[in-house]
């Protein structure tokens, strides 16, 4: 049996209960959420499509009912609201994860804890400093959409298959994210290597435009529908088949850091192991110069945050 449980069951939550029980990974799928008439709604609905797809459990329950899960998703928390800055609703989800977390703890203090809800870095390391489990048991789905983003654009601007596209986001997952240029590669190839092979431009003008294109991606995507969900679903669904399966597969997850790159006490996405633990360890790549002061950019924006949040 493996058991996962979604905390909040908005479009990003109920999205990840569809794509995991569609998956064939889990047996059990429980959705939680203050409004329990829409966990109830949810659950029903994709309930109704079991008969089609392989065997799940999907329902909706309580805090209680998240005891034996391997997986706990936190997607729960508040939307940022017209005029609220940044800040303001980092302190007000703060202030959610103080209060929630320590409840889901009481019922299962075993299970991996991922967090998606936004600012993700910020409240993967509130977590992890309100949780007090072992590291590498807390961590957040970080840029591992920013990634696929990224390749999905590399993929069609060479006109190859995106799973030939190895590259990675790293940093925040917002506007100091940055492209990690340097280990990117199409099929073992180097990017500037291919580059000569496929024919396309690859200057500089165009690495700038790809990263600002991925960093802006979200907003692109609220300004056309209102949210994202679909893709980050997926990326929830990959990260959870990483742990329940045991793959030790690489992924840009947000973890807090102690010592990468000269970065402490923050996380951010950097490549690193995923399997039946967690994060079993964060890779130290040799990153260019150039990158590792974006990276320590980034840790810097991090920290500022995280220095006027009461935790």
């Amino acid at each position: 049996m493996s058991k996962v449980a979604i905390i909040g069951s908005g479009f990003v939550g109920a999205t990840s209960a569809f794509t995991l029980a569609l998956s064939g990974t889990v047996t059990d799928i429980v959705l939680v959420d203050l409004n329990k008439d829409k966990a109830i709604g949810d659950a029903l609905d994709i309930s109704h499509g079991i008969p089609l797809i392989q065997p799940v459990n999907v329902y909706a329950g309580d805090y209680k009912d998240i005891e034996g899960s391997d997986v706990v998703v936190v997607t729960a928390g508040a939307a940022q609201k017209p005029g609220e800055t940044r800040l303001d609703l980092v302190k007000k989800n703060t202030s959610i994860f103080k209060s929630m977390i320590p409840e889901l703890l009481k019922y299962n203090d075993k299970a991996i804890y991922l967090i998606v809800t936004n600012p993700v870095d910020i409240l993967t390391y509130v977590t992890y400093k309100i949780a007090k489990l072992p590291w590498g048991r807390v961590f957040g789905s970080g840029t591992v959409l920013d990634s696929s983003r990224f390749r999905y654009l590399l993929s069609k601007h060479c006109n190859i298959d995106p799973r030939n596209v190895h590259g990675r986001i790293i940093g925040e997952h917002g506007d100091t994210e940055f492209a990690a240029w340097s280990i990117t590669n199409i099929s073992g190839i180097t990017f500037n290597e291919y580059c000569n092979l496929c024919g396309q431009a690859c200057n500089t003008n165009f690495r700038e435009e790809v990263e600002n294109e991925v960093v802006n991606a979200a907003y692109k995507i609220i300004d056309k529908k209102g949210a994202t969900y679909y893709a980050v679903a997926v990326a929830v669904r990959r990260i959870v088949e990483c742990i329940i399966r045991d793959e030790n597969s690489i992924l840009t997850v947000s973890s807090p850091l102690n010592g990468q790159y000269g970065v402490r006490d923050v996380s951010l996405s950097l490549p690193s192991i995923v399997g039946k633990n967690g994060v079993a360890r964060i890779l130290d790549l040799p990153l260019a110069d150039y990158e590792v002061e974006k990276f320590r950019r980034s840790a810097s924006v991090m920290a500022d945050v995280i220095k006027q949040l009461d935790i």
